[in-house]
């Protein structure tokens, strides 16, 4: 299995090219700012030819290109409907410094909604370039923010690609617009810590980890494991 991850743009956003082995089909994860020629010099160098789009969640770091790789290639984008508003307005999960200082910059409002935009939904699996994904909602950095996750197949261990839910060390910020601590300790409760401690991670930010080192030193991880699980209401 061919897996290709570069930072790109000023967030240093992890975009990732993944496929079966070179000169084969493949799929494309969080293009963000600056990612196009990134993209296009991997599928190049590897001979690939893409087939779709995934966003782990709707923040324009994750999603700035998705607009000119996806119809670039003539292939669909994936995003949980959750979070689909932030691509026709990508300022509605800023701050508002951060919303003037886009506008600013960008002279326009932005739209950053491809022509071909699928839903993700929660606990399906997808088939994309030969491989299976299983799509996992994990809100609280975002309303609808997803994990993708590959199973062990072989000699490989399983893969998760975290998005912004977690980072080697951490986890990704609830305090912009959309954002839930609550549901972020949710997610890492029930979408993250469940997982085998072999698991390597492939966040947004920052460098690959496991799950299990993250068992260990993730000080956010620690405190879910650590905390009683909370009572649930009615029947």
């Amino acid at each position: 299995m061919l897996v290709t991850g570069f930072p790109a743009g000023p967030f240093g956003t992890n975009c990732y090219v993944i496929a079966p082995e070179k000169g084969s089909e493949c799929i494309i994860v969080d293009p963000g700012m600056d990612a196009v020629d990134g993209v296009r010099q991997v599928i190049g160098d590897n001979r690939l030819r893409p087939v779709a789009v995934l966003l782990t969640h709707g923040h324009l770091d994750h999603t700035w290109s998705v607009v000119p790789i996806a119809q670039g290639y003539g292939i669909p984008a994936f995003i949980h409907s959750n979070d689909d508003y932030m691509l026709s307005d990508p300022t509605t999960a800023l701050s508002p410094d951060m919303q003037h200082l886009l506008r600013q910059m960008s002279g326009e409002e932005l739209n950053l909604e491809p022509e071909d935009l699928r839903p993700l939904r929660n606990g399906e699996q997808l088939n994309l370039a030969g491989i299976d994904l299983d799509v996992t909602h994990a809100p609280g950095h975002t309303p609808g923010s997803v994990v993708f996750t590959r199973q062990p197949d072989q000699d490989l261990p399983p893969l998760m690609f975290s998005g912004d839910v977690l980072f080697a060390g951490s986890i990704g910020r609830t305090d912009l617009p959309g954002g839930d601590h609550n549901q972020m300790m949710s997610s890492l409760r029930d979408v993250i810590l469940p997982q085998a401690d072999d698991m390597v991670v492939l966040p947004g930010h920052g460098p690959q980890t496991t799950i299990g080192d993250e068992r260990g030193v993730n000080p956010f991880l620690r405190d879910v494991a650590d905390s009683p699980r909370p009572p649930r209401k009615g029947m």
